[in-house]
Protein backbone atom coordinates (compact mmCIF):
# COMPACT_ATOMS: atom_id res chain seq x y z
CA UNK A 1 0.00 0.00 0.00
CA UNK A 2 1.00 3.40 -1.06
CA UNK A 3 1.58 6.12 2.11
CA UNK A 4 2.20 9.72 1.19
CA UNK A 5 4.00 12.66 3.42
CA UNK A 6 2.83 15.93 2.21
CA UNK A 7 4.22 19.30 4.51
CA UNK A 8 3.24 22.69 4.81
CA UNK A 9 5.59 24.06 1.96
CA UNK A 10 4.65 21.86 -0.47
CA UNK A 11 6.83 19.04 -0.88
CA UNK A 12 5.49 15.62 -1.50
CA UNK A 13 6.94 12.18 -0.19
CA UNK A 14 5.33 9.03 -1.25
CA UNK A 15 6.91 5.74 -0.18
CA UNK A 16 5.31 2.67 1.82
CA UNK A 17 2.57 2.28 3.75
CA UNK A 18 2.76 0.32 7.67
CA UNK A 19 1.20 0.09 10.40
CA UNK A 20 -2.11 1.14 10.34
CA UNK A 21 -4.36 2.65 7.90
CA UNK A 22 -5.79 6.36 7.82
CA UNK A 23 -4.44 9.77 8.03
CA UNK A 24 -2.98 12.26 10.40
CA UNK A 25 -1.50 15.47 10.54
CA UNK A 26 1.06 16.76 12.69
CA UNK A 27 4.59 18.83 13.47
CA UNK A 28 6.80 16.69 11.58
CA UNK A 29 10.55 16.09 13.51
CA UNK A 30 13.55 14.28 13.72
CA UNK A 31 15.38 12.21 16.21
CA UNK A 32 18.58 10.70 15.58
CA UNK A 33 18.78 8.28 17.67
CA UNK A 34 20.41 4.78 16.16
CA UNK A 35 18.65 2.66 18.12
CA UNK A 36 15.41 3.25 20.93
CA UNK A 37 12.28 3.41 18.44
CA UNK A 38 10.30 1.78 20.58
CA UNK A 39 10.91 4.14 23.51
CA UNK A 40 10.17 6.88 21.02
CA UNK A 41 7.21 6.09 19.82
CA UNK A 42 5.92 5.13 23.44
CA UNK A 43 7.57 8.72 24.95
CA UNK A 44 4.61 10.71 25.71
CA UNK A 45 6.59 14.10 24.90
CA UNK A 46 6.17 13.40 20.64
CA UNK A 47 2.52 13.99 21.40
CA UNK A 48 1.04 15.75 18.33
CA UNK A 49 4.27 15.31 16.19
CA UNK A 50 4.84 13.00 13.29
CA UNK A 51 8.90 11.66 14.13
CA UNK A 52 11.29 10.93 11.69
CA UNK A 53 14.16 8.68 12.11
CA UNK A 54 17.35 9.11 10.62
CA UNK A 55 18.66 5.92 11.34
CA UNK A 56 17.79 4.32 7.95
CA UNK A 57 16.71 0.89 9.22
CA UNK A 58 13.27 0.38 12.17
CA UNK A 59 11.74 -2.60 13.14
CA UNK A 60 14.93 -4.77 13.24
CA UNK A 61 14.77 -6.10 16.80
CA UNK A 62 11.17 -5.60 17.15
CA UNK A 63 9.02 -4.88 19.97
CA UNK A 64 9.11 -5.84 24.05
CA UNK A 65 6.85 -5.38 26.85
CA UNK A 66 9.51 -4.15 29.08
CA UNK A 67 10.86 -1.11 27.05
CA UNK A 68 7.80 1.26 26.74
CA UNK A 69 7.74 4.87 28.36
CA UNK A 70 4.38 4.88 28.47
CA UNK A 71 1.25 2.52 28.15
CA UNK A 72 -0.49 4.11 24.79
CA UNK A 73 1.99 6.18 22.74
CA UNK A 74 0.41 9.39 21.54
CA UNK A 75 2.58 10.07 18.75
CA UNK A 76 0.68 10.67 15.46
CA UNK A 77 3.42 8.84 12.75
CA UNK A 78 5.93 7.38 11.78
CA UNK A 79 8.96 8.28 9.21
CA UNK A 80 11.77 5.74 8.15
CA UNK A 81 14.01 4.84 5.30
CA UNK A 82 13.55 1.55 5.17
CA UNK A 83 11.26 -0.62 7.66
CA UNK A 84 12.15 -4.66 8.83
CA UNK A 85 8.69 -6.51 8.87
CA UNK A 86 10.06 -9.45 10.82
CA UNK A 87 12.35 -8.79 13.64
CA UNK A 88 15.58 -10.68 14.92
CA UNK A 89 15.84 -10.61 18.72
CA UNK A 90 15.25 -13.61 21.02
CA UNK A 91 13.19 -10.44 23.53
CA UNK A 92 10.71 -9.34 20.53
CA UNK A 93 7.07 -10.47 21.43
CA UNK A 94 6.14 -8.80 18.19
CA UNK A 95 7.03 -6.59 15.49
CA UNK A 96 6.69 -2.76 15.15
CA UNK A 97 4.25 -2.80 11.92
CA UNK A 98 2.02 -4.57 14.75
CA UNK A 99 2.39 -2.10 17.39
CA UNK A 100 1.45 0.65 15.10
CA UNK A 101 -1.64 -1.42 13.92
CA UNK A 102 -3.01 -1.95 17.45
CA UNK A 103 -2.64 2.08 18.16
CA UNK A 104 -3.88 3.23 15.05
CA UNK A 105 -0.35 4.93 13.67
CA UNK A 106 0.12 5.34 10.24
CA UNK A 107 4.01 4.53 8.86
CA UNK A 108 5.45 5.59 5.85
CA UNK A 109 9.16 3.83 4.40
CA UNK A 110 10.85 4.06 1.62
CA UNK A 111 10.99 7.46 1.15
CA UNK A 112 14.40 9.48 1.21
CA UNK A 113 14.42 10.22 4.98
CA UNK A 114 18.29 12.74 4.83
CA UNK A 115 16.53 14.64 1.96
CA UNK A 116 13.79 15.39 5.12
CA UNK A 117 16.11 15.90 7.63
CA UNK A 118 18.29 18.72 5.68
CA UNK A 119 15.10 20.15 5.24
CA UNK A 120 13.63 20.26 8.09
CA UNK A 121 17.03 21.73 9.75
CA UNK A 122 17.36 24.26 6.81
CA UNK A 123 13.51 25.92 7.27
CA UNK A 124 12.79 24.57 10.93
CA UNK A 125 10.02 22.36 11.72
CA UNK A 126 6.72 22.23 10.00
CA UNK A 127 3.41 20.76 9.74
CA UNK A 128 2.66 17.93 7.72
CA UNK A 129 0.10 15.32 6.56
CA UNK A 130 0.37 11.53 6.76
CA UNK A 131 -2.16 9.58 4.73
CA UNK A 132 -2.84 6.15 2.93
CA UNK A 133 -5.44 7.87 1.29
CA UNK A 134 -6.34 8.08 -2.03
CA UNK A 135 -7.39 11.98 -1.62
CA UNK A 136 -5.59 14.08 -4.42
CA UNK A 137 -2.67 16.69 -3.41
CA UNK A 138 -4.89 19.98 -3.59
CA UNK A 139 -7.19 17.92 -0.68
CA UNK A 140 -4.42 17.57 1.42
CA UNK A 141 -3.27 20.49 1.12
CA UNK A 142 -6.64 21.88 2.32
CA UNK A 143 -6.63 19.87 5.58
CA UNK A 144 -2.90 20.45 6.24
CA UNK A 145 -3.97 24.28 5.84
CA UNK A 146 -7.33 24.05 8.27
CA UNK A 147 -5.41 21.73 10.81
CA UNK A 148 -4.02 23.44 14.17
CA UNK A 149 -0.76 22.55 16.02
CA UNK A 150 -2.15 20.58 19.52
CA UNK A 151 -1.94 23.10 22.50
CA UNK A 152 -3.06 20.60 25.40
CA UNK A 153 -1.11 17.56 24.51
CA UNK A 154 0.21 18.00 28.40
CA UNK A 155 -3.48 17.45 29.73
CA UNK A 156 -3.76 14.38 26.90
CA UNK A 157 -0.54 13.03 28.24
CA UNK A 158 -0.50 13.25 31.92
CA UNK A 159 -2.44 11.07 34.68
CA UNK A 160 -5.93 12.44 35.64
CA UNK A 161 -6.19 10.36 38.72
CA UNK A 162 -3.27 10.42 41.91
CA UNK A 163 -1.98 7.47 42.62
CA UNK A 164 1.22 5.86 44.67
CA UNK A 165 4.54 3.56 44.03
CA UNK A 166 5.52 3.06 47.09
CA UNK A 167 8.49 3.04 48.79
CA UNK A 168 9.92 3.05 52.58
CA UNK A 169 12.47 6.30 51.90
CA UNK A 170 12.05 9.85 50.92
CA UNK A 171 8.72 10.90 49.91
CA UNK A 172 8.70 12.46 46.36
CA UNK A 173 5.43 13.93 44.25
CA UNK A 174 6.22 12.89 40.82
CA UNK A 175 4.33 15.51 38.97
CA UNK A 176 2.97 14.78 35.48
CA UNK A 177 2.96 16.29 32.27
CA UNK A 178 3.39 13.17 30.28
CA UNK A 179 5.85 11.83 32.22
CA UNK A 180 8.58 8.63 30.88
CA UNK A 181 8.40 5.42 32.73
CA UNK A 182 11.76 5.90 33.17
CA UNK A 183 11.68 8.77 36.12
CA UNK A 184 9.69 6.65 37.86
CA UNK A 185 11.76 3.46 37.63
CA UNK A 186 14.97 5.58 38.69
CA UNK A 187 13.13 6.83 41.75
CA UNK A 188 11.84 3.06 42.89
CA UNK A 189 15.40 1.93 41.93
CA UNK A 190 16.27 4.32 45.13
CA UNK A 191 13.34 2.74 47.39
CA UNK A 192 11.31 6.03 47.25
CA UNK A 193 8.01 6.52 47.78
CA UNK A 194 6.11 8.47 45.33
CA UNK A 195 3.00 10.02 44.75
CA UNK A 196 2.23 10.61 41.36
CA UNK A 197 -0.12 13.38 40.69
CA UNK A 198 -1.93 15.24 37.57
CA UNK A 199 -0.78 18.20 35.61
CA UNK A 200 -3.14 21.14 37.31
CA UNK A 201 -2.88 19.87 41.25
CA UNK A 202 -2.51 22.85 43.23
CA UNK A 203 0.82 24.04 45.76
CA UNK A 204 -2.18 23.30 48.25
CA UNK A 205 -3.09 20.05 47.70
CA UNK A 206 0.66 19.20 47.44
CA UNK A 207 1.24 20.39 50.37
CA UNK A 208 -1.09 18.65 51.97
CA UNK A 209 0.70 15.25 50.94
CA UNK A 210 3.65 16.30 52.81
CA UNK A 211 6.46 15.36 50.41
CA UNK A 212 10.22 15.65 51.00
CA UNK A 213 10.61 16.47 47.67
CA UNK A 214 8.93 17.41 44.43
CA UNK A 215 10.17 16.60 40.37
CA UNK A 216 8.98 18.25 37.36
CA UNK A 217 8.53 15.86 34.63
CA UNK A 218 9.37 15.81 31.06
CA UNK A 219 5.73 16.08 28.83
CA UNK A 220 5.15 17.45 25.24
CA UNK A 221 4.63 21.11 24.05
CA UNK A 222 4.93 24.53 24.86
CA UNK A 223 5.47 25.20 28.40
CA UNK A 224 3.72 28.18 28.52
CA UNK A 225 0.25 26.16 27.22
CA UNK A 226 0.28 25.19 30.88
CA UNK A 227 0.22 28.63 33.11
CA UNK A 228 -1.32 26.56 36.01
CA UNK A 229 1.96 23.88 36.27
CA UNK A 230 4.14 27.57 36.67
CA UNK A 231 1.82 29.18 39.11
CA UNK A 232 2.03 25.97 41.32
CA UNK A 233 5.52 25.77 40.87
CA UNK A 234 6.05 29.54 41.66
CA UNK A 235 4.42 28.90 45.14
CA UNK A 236 6.40 26.03 46.10
CA UNK A 237 10.10 27.04 45.24
CA UNK A 238 11.85 27.40 48.56
CA UNK A 239 9.26 25.62 50.49
CA UNK A 240 10.23 22.17 49.49
CA UNK A 241 12.89 21.03 46.96
CA UNK A 242 12.35 20.97 43.42
CA UNK A 243 14.43 18.36 40.75
CA UNK A 244 13.00 19.60 37.05
CA UNK A 245 13.52 17.36 34.03
CA UNK A 246 12.78 18.47 30.36
CA UNK A 247 9.36 20.26 30.16
CA UNK A 248 9.85 20.48 34.36
CA UNK A 249 13.36 22.46 33.58
CA UNK A 250 11.41 24.92 31.30
CA UNK A 251 8.28 25.52 33.57
CA UNK A 252 10.80 26.06 36.42
CA UNK A 253 12.79 28.65 34.13
CA UNK A 254 9.21 30.17 33.85
CA UNK A 255 8.14 30.12 37.02
CA UNK A 256 11.27 32.00 38.56
CA UNK A 257 11.47 34.44 36.17
CA UNK A 258 13.06 33.20 32.87
CA UNK A 259 11.67 33.01 29.59
CA UNK A 260 11.69 30.38 27.28
CA UNK A 261 12.01 30.07 23.36
CA UNK A 262 11.08 27.59 20.55
CA UNK A 263 14.33 25.86 18.64
CA UNK A 264 14.33 25.89 15.01
CA UNK A 265 14.07 22.21 14.77
CA UNK A 266 14.65 21.06 18.26
CA UNK A 267 17.07 18.29 20.02
CA UNK A 268 15.41 14.73 19.45
CA UNK A 269 18.03 12.16 20.01
CA UNK A 270 20.57 10.07 22.67
CA UNK A 271 23.53 11.70 21.24
CA UNK A 272 23.89 15.05 22.15
CA UNK A 273 26.87 16.52 24.03
CA UNK A 274 26.20 18.56 27.56
CA UNK A 275 29.19 20.66 29.05
CA UNK A 276 28.56 20.38 32.92
CA UNK A 277 30.31 24.30 33.91
CA UNK A 278 31.11 23.03 37.09
CA UNK A 279 33.83 20.65 35.96
CA UNK A 280 33.97 21.50 32.31
CA UNK A 281 33.14 17.29 32.06
CA UNK A 282 31.42 16.88 28.67
CA UNK A 283 28.26 14.37 29.12
CA UNK A 284 26.11 12.61 26.22
CA UNK A 285 22.51 13.04 26.67
CA UNK A 286 19.32 11.73 25.97
CA UNK A 287 16.89 14.55 25.01
CA UNK A 288 13.36 15.16 22.81
CA UNK A 289 12.28 18.73 23.20
CA UNK A 290 11.28 21.99 20.78
CA UNK A 291 11.51 24.65 23.56
CA UNK A 292 14.41 25.98 25.20
CA UNK A 293 15.22 28.90 28.10
CA UNK A 294 16.45 31.84 26.98
CA UNK A 295 20.08 32.64 27.99
CA UNK A 296 19.74 36.07 28.23
CA UNK A 297 16.27 35.54 30.07
CA UNK A 298 17.86 34.24 32.90
CA UNK A 299 20.09 37.48 34.10
CA UNK A 300 18.31 39.42 36.17
CA UNK A 301 16.55 35.98 38.50
CA UNK A 302 17.59 34.23 41.18
CA UNK A 303 18.95 31.40 38.92
CA UNK A 304 22.20 30.03 37.57
CA UNK A 305 23.09 28.60 34.51
CA UNK A 306 24.96 25.22 35.09
CA UNK A 307 24.88 23.55 32.16
CA UNK A 308 25.06 24.13 28.10
CA UNK A 309 24.17 22.28 25.11
CA UNK A 310 28.33 22.39 22.98
CA UNK A 311 26.02 21.87 19.68
CA UNK A 312 24.06 25.26 19.66
CA UNK A 313 25.29 26.84 23.09
CA UNK A 314 21.36 26.65 24.15
CA UNK A 315 20.94 26.44 28.63
CA UNK A 316 20.35 22.70 29.48
CA UNK A 317 21.06 23.24 33.53
CA UNK A 318 19.50 25.54 36.03
CA UNK A 319 20.12 26.25 39.53
CA UNK A 320 18.44 28.25 42.24
CA UNK A 321 21.22 30.75 43.70
CA UNK A 322 19.37 30.53 47.21
CA UNK A 323 16.65 27.81 47.02
CA UNK A 324 17.24 23.73 46.91
CA UNK A 325 15.91 23.35 43.16
CA UNK A 326 17.87 22.60 39.97
CA UNK A 327 17.05 20.92 36.43
CA UNK A 328 18.38 19.92 33.33
CA UNK A 329 16.89 20.21 30.08
CA UNK A 330 17.87 16.68 28.95
CA UNK A 331 16.71 13.29 30.45
CA UNK A 332 19.07 11.46 33.11
CA UNK A 333 16.75 8.66 33.26
CA UNK A 334 17.76 8.12 29.65
CA UNK A 335 15.82 5.63 27.49
CA UNK A 336 16.71 5.41 24.76
CA UNK A 337 20.43 6.82 25.43
CA UNK A 338 23.18 6.62 27.76
CA UNK A 339 22.55 6.45 31.60
CA UNK A 340 26.21 8.65 32.92
CA UNK A 341 23.91 11.66 33.73
CA UNK A 342 21.34 9.15 36.49
CA UNK A 343 23.68 10.58 39.21
CA UNK A 344 21.35 13.83 39.44
CA UNK A 345 18.59 11.76 41.37
CA UNK A 346 20.95 10.65 43.71
CA UNK A 347 22.14 14.53 43.40
CA UNK A 348 18.30 15.24 44.06
CA UNK A 349 17.92 12.99 47.16
CA UNK A 350 20.74 14.62 48.97
CA UNK A 351 19.80 17.94 48.42
CA UNK A 352 16.47 16.76 50.10
CA UNK A 353 18.88 15.10 52.74
CA UNK A 354 20.80 19.01 53.18
CA UNK A 355 16.96 20.59 53.41
CA UNK A 356 15.98 18.27 56.19
CA UNK A 357 18.98 19.36 58.12
CA UNK A 358 18.90 22.90 57.45
CA UNK A 359 15.18 23.22 58.15
CA UNK A 360 14.14 20.29 60.24
CA UNK A 361 10.40 18.87 60.52
CA UNK A 362 8.13 20.04 63.56
CA UNK A 363 6.24 17.27 64.72
CA UNK A 364 2.68 17.42 65.20
CA UNK A 365 2.61 17.77 68.94
CA UNK A 366 5.44 20.83 68.21
CA UNK A 367 3.06 22.55 65.57
CA UNK A 368 -0.16 22.19 68.57
CA UNK A 369 2.01 23.51 71.19
CA UNK A 370 2.61 26.20 69.28
CA UNK A 371 -0.41 26.88 67.99
CA UNK A 372 -1.82 26.54 71.90
CA UNK A 373 0.76 28.95 72.97
CA UNK A 374 -0.08 31.87 70.32
CA UNK A 375 -3.54 31.44 71.14
CA UNK A 376 -2.99 31.97 74.68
Amino acid sequence: MQARLLLENGTLFTGLAFGAEGESTGEVVFNTGITGYQEVLSDPSYCGQIVTMTQPLMGNYGITRDDFESYVPFIHGFVVRRHEPVPSNWRAEYSLDELLKEHGIVGISEIDTRMLTRMIRSHGTMKGILTTSAASVEELQERLTGSEILRDQVARTSTNNIYTSPGSKERIVLMDFGSKNGILRELNERNCDVVIVPHDTTAEQIRHMRPDGILLSNGPGDPKDVPEAIRTVSELIGEIPIFGICLGHQLFALASGADTEKLKFGHRGGNHPVKDLATNRCYITSQNHGYAVTEKSVQGTELEITHINNNDKTVEGLKHSIHPAFSVQYHPEAAPGPQESNYLFDEFLQMIADHKVKHPVRSRQAELAASARGAQ
